[in-house]
């Protein structure tokens, strides 16, 4: 058992607008056993006699936070996707020929080094929407599921927590056009063979748990959405899916389907509490108020959806809706949960030419305890007795951060700000380094590797 007792200069704790000045925050193992505000308010030195070998963390201290959606692969195209105007479409054309390149190997050498690059960032949580199953031509590895094997090898090695959102991917078009190319390495044959193939694969360790991903509506025929969707209850595991992230997939519902992509979801019992809708750029005002009435979540990928012109998803309205937001990084364009979660309140305010639609607890919540939640992890997020003892402290006097009040540290402070995290109990990032990885060479290796 191993028991450690740290002093956060700040700590921003639940339900509380703003941090709390000198809390005292105990852990034994992975869970949280104590949250003591110190009095009086502002003095560190308040009783020193039974803080003498108390780990002191100056700066402010947060929960542990969340990505809900990452593809890792994608990592390899950061800077090499901008040689032309082009947009999602001429972007995934790029991002096809990285996977043609990909084998268990290289695949977990790619993604031990983006968690890590994650784990740097503060992000102790990540949800992979995982369809790279199969070796090139669509034929299956020896173990179907070996490169989903790979992934949570990967996060193992970095030290962060992963939900591996296996997902379902049949065909390439909403009117059932066949996989082809790359594509095919995706593929299953059908939601049947998928769920089969699923089932066979456990992941190794504690750090790891499975969900479920329907690709999107362009993806999986309508006839065989309720399949994954029914795999996910059985297993009470959390179901993602890509929604309405280009107008193009709309139109293309509406001309097979005569109905809007959450509609057809909606229809084939693919909305529940349990299920995430990643993107949600391009919603109508019913498809917000099907997702609200469902208490879906959605994962809003800001960064992601600027780089590819994707558009604005409509944050306020969704949350007002009911709606429980998290955020992602996905394409790894950045990974920096700090930009995105100001993204949800500044992009709001190019939309509306207002300010003030998210608080910053707001924002907080959205990139910590939602987003665990969505992944499945109910009891991280939260620095709160009985929670996981996730810590991740971020720096108040950088050229960035110098003079701000901890709570603007969302609109002040990036990933490189972050200077200590802990996962589960274990020191996994110290002084700004990981502990155990030189994260930008693993990077250059990997990418090297898989990019040209």
């Amino acid at each position: 058992m191993t028991s450690t007792r740290w002093l956060a200069e700040y700590a921003w704790l639940p339900e509380q607008a703003e941090p709390t000045a000198d809390v005292l925050i105990e852990t034994v193992d992975d869970r949280i056993t104590g949250v003591t505000p110190l009095t009086p308010a502002g003095h560190p030195d308040a009783g020193v006699d039974v803080l003498v070998d108390a780990v002191r963390l100056p700066g402010l201290t947060l929960p542990g936070l969340a990505n809900a959606h990452s593809h890792a692969f994608h990592r390899a195209l950061r800077g090499r996707t901008h040689g032309g105007r082009g947009d999602f479409w001429s972007w995934r054309d790029q991002m096809y020929a990285v996977t043609t390149r990909l084998d268990p190997d290289s695949y977990l050498a790619l993604a031990r080094a983006v968690y890590a690059e994650m784990a740097l960032a503060g992000i102790t949580g990540v949800g992979e929407f995982h369809y790279l199953h199969h070796g090139p031509g669509g034929t299956p590895y020896a173990d179907p599921n070996v490169m989903g094997a790979a992934l949570v090898a990967a996060a193992a090695q970095a030290g962060i927590r992963l939900t591996l959102l296996d997902a379902c991917y049949l065909t390439a078009t909403v009117d059932g056009q066949p996989l082809t190319g790359p594509q095919q390495r995706f593929g299953d044959g059908d939601a049947t063979r998928w769920a089969e193939r699923v089932d066979a694969f456990t992941p190794e360790g504690g750090h790891a748990r499975m969900g479920a991903a329907i690709h999107s509506v362009r993806a999986v025929p309508a006839d065989q959405l309720a399949t994954v969707a029914a795999w996910a209850v059985h297993r009470d595991a959390p179901l993602h899916v890509h929604l309405s992230e280009q107008p193009a997939e709309n139109d293309a519902c509406r001309a097979v389907h005569g109905r809007t992509p959450t509609g057809l979801l909606a229809e084939h019992g693919v909305l529940r509490r349990s299920t995430t809708a990643v993107h949600a750029t391009h919603p109508t005002s019913a498809d917000v108020g099907l997702l609200g009435e469902a208490r879906s979540g959605v994962c809003l990928c800001p960064t992601t959806e600027r780089d590819l012109a994707d558009g604005i998803g409509p944050a306020r309205r969704m949350a007002d809706a009911g709606i429980p937001l998290s955020l992602g990084s996905d394409s790894h364009a950045v990974i920096d949960p700090f930009e995105e979660a100001r993204a949800v309140e500044l992009d709001e305010r190019l939309r509306t030419r207002r300010r003030g639609h998210f608080a910053p607890a707001d924002l907080l919540s959205t990139a910590s305890e939602t987003g665990h939640a969505a992944l499945g992890w109910t009891d991280a997020g939260r620095i709160a007795v009985g929670d996981r003892a996730d810590l991740v402290t971020v720096r108040l006097d950088s050229v960035r951060t110098a003079g701000v009040a901890p709570a603007g540290v969302w609109f002040a402070a990036s990933a490189a700000d972050v200077t200590q995290v802990v996962v589960d109990g274990r020191v996994l990032v110290h002084d700004g380094h990981h502990v155990t990885l030189d994260v930008p060479q693993e990077l250059a290796t990997a990418i090297a590797a898989v990019a040209r």
